[in-house]
């Protein structure tokens, strides 16, 4: 087991390295090859007026004017040394600048999974094996919610709740109130998919013959559902954790700007709308290696779950886990 477990662990650093070295490579290109000058950033943005022999002092002063390998190997190397740099456009390091906006988002992403993990369990666990229109509409209701896009269902919310009701605040970000439209928008389309995924997971569990044999001991139908399927239909959804974290930060770039929160989504989109690469940098290679590490803890809670996965080399635990 113990070997096992550090075989495992070797394996996903490994890997997880490699995202990390493509993310970077990735978002250096991405951001070398869109037009604009990130000169101008660093002297004040669009509305500053700054003379070309400035913008020229500036270009030199950062490097800017080298080739593009030039650039990318410098942003490398220093974020090797685990200096992610200074924002062009705030004037402040890197992870200062992440670190003052990381807690609206980390509030505003717990907020959402809690919810929407609740909402999905919910629903699957009521309308699993019931009568066929009622599992027809769960699953139309959850394809609907899914499919609609995030700044979709913010604007609805806020239309109804915000605007019509005015029950909650449109924008900001201090209060309990603040919080509950931005993550209602975040958390339903994540509900809308994890229910479906459940509801499918405890129908083939629920035929089981060890539920069958729970049913004629005489336990309830929640009691069974709740002690004997969900455990065996948590695995899919266990699966689906690095949807979570890619739907919940992707998200948050929405959602923090349609409701005007603090948070690393806007301070990423306007990172990126000025140029600024150590900030776009900082945030993207905190977010892959938040995607590395969750990865990392699913693979160990498969160990947990299902202890014939111990056995399984870990190059090729992938396919037995969709196996499973």
């Amino acid at each position: 087991m113990r070997n096992t477990v550090l075989r495992l662990i070797g394996w996903r650093l490994v890997a997880g390295v490699g995202v990390l070295w493509g993310a970077a490579t990735l978002t250096f290109l991405v951001l070398y090859l869109t037009p604009g000058d990130p000169a101008q950033a660093i002297v004040g943005g669009e509305n500053a007026a700054p003379t070309p022999e400035v913008i020229a002092q500036v270009t030199a002063e950062y490097g800017l004017d080298r080739p593009w390998y030039a650039q990318y190997l410098s942003h490398l190397v220093r974020v090797l040394r685990g200096d992610l740099g200074t924002s062009y456009r705030l004037h402040t390091p890197v992870t200062q600048a992440v670190g003052e906006q990381a807690g609206a988002t980390v509030e505003l992403a717990v907020a959402a999974a809690v919810v929407g993990l609740a909402l999905a369990v919910t629903v699957a666990l009521a309308t699993a094996k019931r009568r066929r229109w009622i599992r027809g509409i769960a699953s139309g209701s959850e394809l609907t919610i899914a499919s609609t896009p995030s700044f979709w269902l913010g604007i609805l919310l806020l239309t109804v709740f915000s605007f019509g009701l005015r029950l909650f605040p449109a924008t900001g970000s201090h209060g309990f109130s603040s919080l509950v439209l931005p993550a209602l928008a975040l958390a339903l389309p994540i509900a809308g998919v994890l229910g479906h995924v459940l509801r499918e997971a405890l129908e083939e569990v629920l035929d089981e013959p060890f539920i069958v044999s729970a049913r004629t001991r005489g336990l309830p139908d929640l009691t069974v559902r709740l002690r004997h399927a969900l455990r065996h239909a948590l695995v899919p959804l266990v699966t689906m954790s690095g949807y979570w974290v890619g739907a919940l930060l992707g998200g948050a770039v929405i959602t923090e700007t349609l409701f005007t929160r603090q948070g690393i989504g806007r301070l990423l989109l306007s990172a990126v709308n000025a140029k600024d690469l150590p900030v776009v940098l900082g945030v993207v290679l905190l977010s892959a290696g938040v995607y590395v590490l969750v990865n990392l803890v699913v693979d160990l809670l498969y160990l947990v779950i299902d202890p014939r996965l111990r056995d399984v080399p870990a190059i090729a635990r992938p396919a037995a886990e969709g196996a499973a």
